[in-house]
């Protein structure tokens, strides 16, 4: 910063507090008197100034100004960024009830979702959206913000469609009373071989718990003896949802995560009773993007020695933030403490000056850090020790107890490529809604793959997905036999995510996958999971000179 800008800077951040003080004296946290100068300052600029101004643009440069000064992740939110937040976080939004997608101009119903007012109008995947209400849309100007403001509304609101039904030509007309729509982040629940249950959550809402808790017991009705919890790419979310999921895991009184900041006294979270999934193994798959959540729910399984950790060392987001409304403006997003995992390693990876800290996944590719364990490092020279004794570090994510490397092969990056562009989504619908009359009659993504329709997709399934990457501006794709077998992989997966859903999506990628290959063996090989005085515990690999023999650790009977 030059230091002319600094007394410009000044003058904002004094404004900004000022502006967040409004709200603070409602919540009963201290507030701070506002300056007059700076009133009369604001009230002189905006009369005498030689142009005109935005006197609330201003105030918003201000409080931007003022919350870059912090940390990383406190924020301010407009009105319309909470709102945008919010439909994901509190598990639902309210509208028509369907996935589409904008494919040559025209507005194309992926699936309508199972319980919503789409479905129970007989709207069915492939069907075209030409007419809402009264308006026709298709053409070059159509975007995804358009039909969300169309399609989306009030809860018991009217809105009429105008469709045609796919592989035809026939209109028809439904009038749909919109409803509220759950946005669901346990997006997979599926038994694996050998009564290993799978579930994948891609976030904490409001409402993963409960949907946590209805995955677990239909896996153990299906026979499910043991779990892998996929939070790979998890961002996190609601702390109590993470310490009533972690509460099923644990016996009663033990310690979850605590938290602590100069002006927020320690509190401890811990287990509230015995959990009904205590004696169950478990495993728990992490990356360099689980974050926040998804760190307390890995770093309580592993400092209470109570599952396995897989995968890379997490984000390292490990800051509580409270939110204040700001009158009328929208919300101050402010840290006031820190996450500690229970043997007391806080999870907040280094930021501040000195610290490029959104470039921190690039220096973990150029350090190695993704492809070896060897070059994991920790900012936290102090050792902390789990229940049992072994020692683990802080000051950056949480390190996991079996490491899976990233996989740089360059097949890797032409499917990235494909999946970041939208050119894999847009060639499977395409491909579904050709062959939709001969997918109808399947009921799995098992049966579709063993079929003659899928033995001789290859051909016609690669050039839809040249023709779609085209589409996307993509360079003309040349790939090699293994290139193809991974995509057409991924291809199989998302077709199966169009016909059957998100856990047929999950079940197809699983085959092959390195982290749940093994999850897989540790889980059925069981020998780190022994069981003492009815609580099971995860033994560490040097156990033997951990553990004294007055323990008396015995096998788990499975």
């Amino acid at each position: 910063m030059t230091p002319r800008n600094r007394p410009i800077l000044f003058v904002l951040m004094l404004l900004a507090g000022v502006y967040i003080g409004k709200s603070c004296n409602e919540l009963g946290v201290p507030s701070f008197s506002s300056n007059s100068r700076i009133t009369n300052l604001l009230d002189q600029i905006e009369y005498l100034y030689v142009d005109s101004i935005d006197r609330s643009s201003l105030e918003e440069a201000a409080v931007q100004a003022i919350i870059k000064e912090l940390d990383p992740h406190s924020y301010y939110f407009s009105e319309e960024e909470l709102a945008q937040m919010a439909e994901p976080m509190e598990g639902g939004f309210e509208g028509i009830g369907v996935e589409f997608l904008i494919q040559n101009d025209t507005l194309m119903v992926v699936t309508a979702l199972p319980g919503g007012p789409s479905e129970s109008a007989g709207i069915r995947a492939g069907d075209r959206i030409v007419k809402v209400d009264t308006l026709e849309i298709s053409g070059p100007d159509l975007t995804n913000q358009k039909v969300i403001k169309l399609l989306k509304g009030a809860g018991g609101t009217k809105v009429d469609l105008v469709l045609i039904r796919s592989n035809s030509h026939v209109e028809y007309e439904v009038e749909i009373v919109r409803a509220r729509i759950p946005i669901h982040s346990v997006v997979a629940a599926i038994l694996l071989e050998d009564e290993i249950g799978y579930i994948k959550i891609i976030r904490f809402s409001a409402t993963t718990s409960d949907e946590f808790k209805t995955a677990l017991v239909a896996l153990q009705r299906n026979g499910a003896e043991s779990f892998v919890i996929d939070l790979r790419g998890n961002g996190g979310g609601y702390l109590r949802a993470t310490t009533d999921m972690i509460d099923r895991f644990l016996p009663e009184g033990l310690p979850i995560v605590y938290t602590e900041g100069k002006s927020s006294p320690r509190y401890t979270y811990s287990s509230m009773y015995d959990g009904e999934y205590s004696q169950f193994p478990m495993v728990v798959l992490i990356d360099e993007s689980s974050a926040s959540a998804s760190e307390i729910f890995a770093g309580a399984m592993q400092d209470n020695d109570r599952g396995l950790i897989i995968g890379r060392r997490s984000f390292g987001k490990g800051l509580v933030q409270h939110e204040y409304p700001v009158e009328d403006e929208g919300a101050l997003r402010l840290t006031i403490a820190r996450f500690y995992t229970p043997s007391g390693r806080a999870i907040q990876k280094p930021y501040g000056e000195g610290v490029d800290y959104h470039e921190d996944h690039v220096n973990r590719l150029e350090s190695g850090e993704l492809y070896s364990a060897d070059s994991i490092k920790v900012t936290d020279s102090i050792a902390y020790k789990t229940i049992l004794g072994r020692e683990v570090f802080g000051g950056g994510g949480i390190t996991p107890d079996i490491f899976i490397p990233l996989d740089s092969t360059e097949n890797n990056r032409a499917l990235a490529e494909l999946v970041w562009s939208g050119a894999l989504r847009d060639a499977a619908f395409e491909w579904v809604d050709v062959n939709r009359t001969r997918l109808d009659n399947m009921s799995s993504s098992i049966e579709l793959g063993s079929s003659d329709l899928w033995h001789h997709v290859t051909d016609g399934g690669l050039a839809q997905i040249s023709a779609a990457s085209k589409n996307q501006n993509l360079q003309t794709p040349r790939w090699n036999s293994e290139e193809e077998e991974r995509i057409m992989k991924r291809f199989l997966a998302q077709v199966s995510r169009n016909m059957f859903g998100e856990s047929a999506y999950y079940l197809v990628l699983s085959e092959g996958d390195e982290f749940i290959d093994r999850a897989i063996y540790e889980l059925l090989e069981r020998s780190r999971f022994q069981l003492r005085d009815g609580r099971l515990y995860l033994l560490p690999a040097n156990a033997d000179t951990l553990i004294s023999e007055s323990f008396n650790l015995t096998p788990h009977g499975f």
